[in-house]
């Protein structure tokens, strides 16, 4: 959902994590070969002139992917994220309820496609819907009792099948249900509060303000590798720049959007945004790397599929409900 393009999103060169496919090769060192490195009947004589040679062109640092897609996809998901979110809230919870279920079917067909995991995607389809209803309806409680039923639906589902990889289908698809809905849900809950569509807004606002300070400031100055095994692209400056963003649009978003808010304590949710994201982003890029893919799904163009865009709102939401919930209550 965050509407930043998909590229070197912490900055740095152009190996992020949409490399997954190349683990073994040369992801992690410099793909320019040097001449020192050829034979020496390979490399070139001296040069038969004093005449000086051109330097090289200058390397430009590129998005790696269609920023006009991107950028219009992202732009048209805004629009239709806050429009359900103001016009009814019940609107909005269908969105998430469809997001979900779509996140769900990506993931669950990735993990057969690579993984020959079959987790059983009608029980956790259904029950993750179920789920985000069940949130926005009957609060935490509500939302536990769905997670508790959609992990036993998905047991005795995957029953009627032979029993060969039956535990490893199952924990798969347990983690799934946690991941995609559960997780989710907090979105449902921050929703049902008397303030819940700004609540919801500034949960959307922290997590993009948070990726686009990342992005730009890591693709400006990022020198320092984050986390170079899991997603070589994201650098230590651009998390600094995700933490200065975030905290700067939490103290404003405290101030003029949440009733009862300091801007102290938008400092402190925005530090914890950043966090929550950068950890969601690393993980799904840990996913896609274990199954070897470049995104998850192809049906945002410029963006990936839906899980792609979810990876960093996904473990924030429950980051940002608790904290406001301490702040300003919840009602």
């Amino acid at each position: 959902m965050p509407i930043v393009p998909d590229g070197p999103a912490y900055g740095g060169d152009q190996d992020d994590d949409r490399g997954a496919a190349r683990l073994g090769g040369p992801l992690f060192r410099d793909e320019t070969f040097q001449a020192r490195e050829l034979p020496a009947e390979t490399q070139n004589p001296e040069p038969m002139s004093d005449v000086p040679q051109p330097p090289p062109a200058p390397q430009k640092k590129s998005a790696g992917r269609d920023l006009s897609a991107a950028i219009g996809v992202g732009v048209g998901l805004g629009v239709v994220i806050v429009a359900s979110l103001f016009v009814k809230k019940a609107v909005f919870v269908g969105v998430i309820a469809v997001a979900v279920v779509v996140g769900l079917w990506e993931l669950t067909s990735r993990l057969k496609e690579r993984k020959e995991i079959r987790a059983p995607l009608v029980p956790l389809a259904v029950g993750g819907a179920a789920m985000v209803v069940a949130g926005y309806v009957r609060g935490a409680e509500g939302a536990w009792v769905a997670m508790a039923l959609t992990a036993l639906a998905t047991l005795v589902w995957r029953m009627t099948e032979p029993p060969e990889n039956y535990l490893k289908d199952v924990t798969a698809g347990v983690f799934a249900a946690f991941y995609v809905p559960f997780l989710a849900t907090f979105v449902a809950l921050m929703l049902a509060a008397d303030d819940g569509p700004w609540r919801v807004l500034t949960f959307l606002l922290l997590t993009v303000v948070s990726d686009t300070g990342a992005y730009a400031v890591g693709w400006r100055f990022g020198k320092h590798k984050l986390a170079p095994r899991i997603s070589p692209g994201k650098t230590r400056e651009g998390l600094l720049g995700a933490v200065l963003f975030a905290m700067v649009a939490g103290a404003l978003c405290m101030r003029f959007l949440i009733d009862g808010g300091a801007w102290w304590q938008g400092l402190v949710l925005g530090l914890a945004v950043a966090a929550s994201a950068t950890l969601g982003d690393l993980g799904e890029s840990m996913i896609k790397r274990d199954l070897g893919i470049k995104d998850m799904g192809t049906l945002l163009p410029g963006h990936g599929g839906i899980m792609d865009r979810l990876d960093s709102l996904l473990p924030t939401a429950p980051v940002v409900w608790l904290l406001l919930v301490v702040f300003v209550g919840s009602a």
